[in-house]
């Protein structure tokens, strides 16, 4: 039976290969090197170390491109990704046979955090001038990224007093097996009373720790990482990812990463989405875990058309034809209607109710009411409050209710990015350890991975790097002693190049812009 059969080991080549010959013209790692060449790093913040004397340090477009090329092919560790330099053939290619060390590969990644962020905004104007951002409708939502802290190390003041009480009870058991102890027992039970009271200081240097922060809870591995609620009664210590995604092509145009709730993020994130699609007439959506009537407010203040999802009441009335939403509010006379046909007024004053004002509705009816029962348990009249942002909700209210569909789509616009990063490319869990700012990073790199993803698949590799070839040389025009170390770039294609920017191509209009 014939096999196909390799070539020898021992085989002498007249003629070798280069290691340029090896990479194919449609590699994505030449994609990587042309987008990494195209960037003003200095600009965006990274540092740029001319030493005179003693070793010199690597690029930050080297770095960078290795960093994209792992998070590219689902490669986060720093000594993974010092292995591949070693073995990897495009990995050589790219970064032109450096192999820099773990360390001075993690600190890259620990000390640009908001150089890579803009590294990422770089991605999304590529995505702009290419037409692959409608700007029209965004969709937002939070994700958990478990963090470098187990639940094990994470501590609230509930759990002190637990382990403070258990350890007080077994210090009460040593004590007394202490004074009914041989000599030659006394010396190990002694060893455990220390052990006990070391570990008691461990609980109570970290309650003080609580007392004078302020903070709810105390991580001791991560120091900013959260014990959050993912989904139902299942918890875990994260980091809660804030991400906004435009619904032309389910592509992120921003990212933040925090250590709280979504109840008080939707103002930024839409303040942020303006600059970034550079208008404020778009419709935004959120779940309910953003119905927050402050952030409402605040949003549709921007010329923006919301439709967050409500959340059920906290308390229904006996009868749920009685409930507040039941209520019509007469905004020329400030009363309320009630389903019972009666009129509730209010005195006028405001009311301070947690962070917000609420005013007070109620009729002196409700002691004769035949419909009573059916509307309240409380042996006092039924109360209404109205909020002081009630016209936000309101509002809002009426969006996701005269317009349905828009708002079913907001599941498929926003858990596109977070279904691929977290269960295709397994990136569920953060990377780094200690603060947020460098997992600020580690997700930076996720976002910058994949918007590039995206854009390769929706236009091909072909047409994103004759795009990036026609910008470095305009750059270059722009700017002549800046090179970037281009090698074999075809100068009579330029005229080709032009064209493409000028005409359509492949049905769309590529636009040039600089990053």
């Amino acid at each position: 039976m014939k096999y196909i059969k390799g070539t020898s080991r021992n085989q002498l080549v007249l003629f070798p290969q280069s290691l340029d010959l090896s990479i194919s013209d449609d590699n994505e790692v030449r994609l990587i090197d042309l987008f990494v060449d195209s960037l003003d790093v200095e600009t965006m913040g990274f540092k740029l170390n001319h030493v005179e004397e003693g070793r010199p340090a690597y690029h930050p477009k080297d770095l960078l491109k290795l960093y994209i090329y792992g998070y590219l092919n689902r490669i986060r560790s720093s000594r993974a990704l010092e292995k591949e330099c070693n073995r990897n053939i495009e990995m050589m290619w790219l970064l032109k046979g450096l192999v820099p060390d773990h360390n001075t590969i993690s600190n890259f990644r620990r000390d640009n955090p908001k150089p890579i962020k803009k590294v990422f905004r770089a991605t999304v104007n590529i995505a702009k001038n290419l037409d692959l951002i409608g700007g029209v409708l965004l969709a937002g939502d939070g994700t958990k990224l478990r963090a470098q802290n187990s639940k094990k190390n994470n501590y609230n003041q509930k759990k002190i007093d637990r382990h403070v009480a258990y350890i007080d009870n077994k210090l009460k058991e040593y004590i007394a097996s202490l004074e009914k102890a041989d000599d030659d027992k006394k010396k190990a039970i002694q060893d455990k009373i220390d052990t006990h009271n070391k570990q008691k200081q461990k609980y109570q240097d970290i309650e003080t720790q609580i007392k004078e922060t302020g903070e709810k809870q105390v991580s001791t591995s991560d120091p900013e990482s959260r014990h959050l609620i993912l989904r139902g009664m299942i918890t875990e210590v994260a980091y809660n990812i804030q991400s906004t995604v435009d619904d032309k092509h389910n592509l992120p145009i921003n990212y933040d990463t925090t250590n709280v709730n979504d109840s008080n993020a939707m103002t930024e994130m839409v303040e942020q989405a303006i600059d970034i699609v550079g208008n404020s007439s778009f419709n935004a959506l959120f779940d309910k875990g953003y119905h927050n009537a402050e952030q409402l407010n605040n949003v549709q203040k921007m010329g923006i058309t919301t439709h967050v999802a409500i959340p059920n009441p906290a308390s229904n009335a006996p009868d749920k034809s009685f409930n507040v939403s039941e209520f019509i509010y007469n905004k020329e006379n400030d009363t309320y209607s009630c389903p019972g046909g009666q009129t509730l007024t209010t005195n006028g004053n405001w009311y301070k109710k947690r962070s917000y004002r609420i005013k007070q509705y109620k009729t002196n009816f409700c002691k004769y009411c035949e419909l009573r029962s059916q509307c309240t348990t409380s042996k006092s009249k039924r109360l209404i409050e109205r909020h002081e942002f009630a016209e936000a909700l309101e509002q809002n209210k009426g969006n996701l209710k005269n317009n349905p569909e828009i708002y079913k789509k907001r599941q498929a616009i926003v858990e596109h990015p977070f279904g691929t990063i977290k269960r295709q490319w397994g990136f569920s869990y953060i990377m780094t350890k200690k603060y947020i700012q460098r997992a600020n990073a580690d997700v930076g790199f996720m976002f910058t991975a994949y918007i590039l993803r995206r854009i390769i698949n929706i236009l091909g590799i072909d047409v994103l790097k004759t795009y990036l070839e026609t910008l470095l040389l305009l750059l270059i025009a722009k700017f002549p002693l800046i090179k970037h170390h281009i090698i074999h770039f075809k100068l009579f294609s330029f005229l080709h190049y032009l064209s493409i920017i000028l005409c359509v191509n492949q049905k769309r209009s590529l636009k040039v812009a600089y990053i």
